[in-house]
């Protein structure tokens, strides 16, 4: 098992489009985002323009959440509404254009991934899955079988686990959790 903590202010910074995106971690590390070529990407986001259109991705699955306020959206010309913390799936091939200015959380799954799912939680929880990441939408304590680790609003725990062994989770507040497996 490998546990990574990854802390926003030391996240990579890239324009897009429509204002800044902090990457949080590419995988494999070897993968290259311009290349298309990751089997998930996790970055946070500042949308700076109304309207802003989201750069496409054919081959992937996203989920997207605003961190900050409601998000006013419009997927393939359907008008849309989130709340904030509200979790967004979509393709990453559709024509999503933002009316909304704010900070998100995005992830970016390949459609060659088997199983992958978002959730928000603060509970004790066990999870088996190979990939493990819990995002902090503000300060929280995360332990891991009895281990803590302390994090910062909007800093990300991941957890390689590709043994699926069975691991117990303490989160003291609100975290986005996903899984997935290969």
């Amino acid at each position: 098992m490998n546990i990574r903590l990854l802390p926003k202010k030391d996240s990579t910074c890239s324009i897009w489009s429509g204002g800044l995106t902090y990457e949080f971690m590419i995988y494999p590390e070897t993968a290259n985002y311009s290349d298309r070529d990751f089997a998930f990407r996790i970055s946070s986001a500042t949308i700076e323009k109304e309207p802003s259109e989201f750069t496409q991705f054919q081959g992937y699955q996203r989920y997207l959440v605003m961190l900050d306020n409601l998000l006013h959206i419009e997927i393939n010309k359907e008008k849309k509404t989130y709340k904030k913390y509200e979790i967004m799936e979509f393709n990453s091939a559709d024509d999503v254009v933002s009316y909304t200015k704010g900070i998100d959380f995005n992830w970016m799954v390949s459609e060659k991934i088997s199983h992958h799912k978002l959730k928000i939680d603060n509970s004790n929880q066990h999870y088996n899955a190979q990939i493990i990441i819990l995002f902090s939408l503000q300060t929280t304590v995360i332990t891991i079988n009895e281990k803590p680790y302390y994090l910062n609003p909007h800093d990300l725990l991941v957890v390689e686990n590709l043994e699926r062994d069975n691991i117990m989770f303490d989160i003291s507040n609100e975290c986005l959790c996903g899984v997935l497996d290969f």
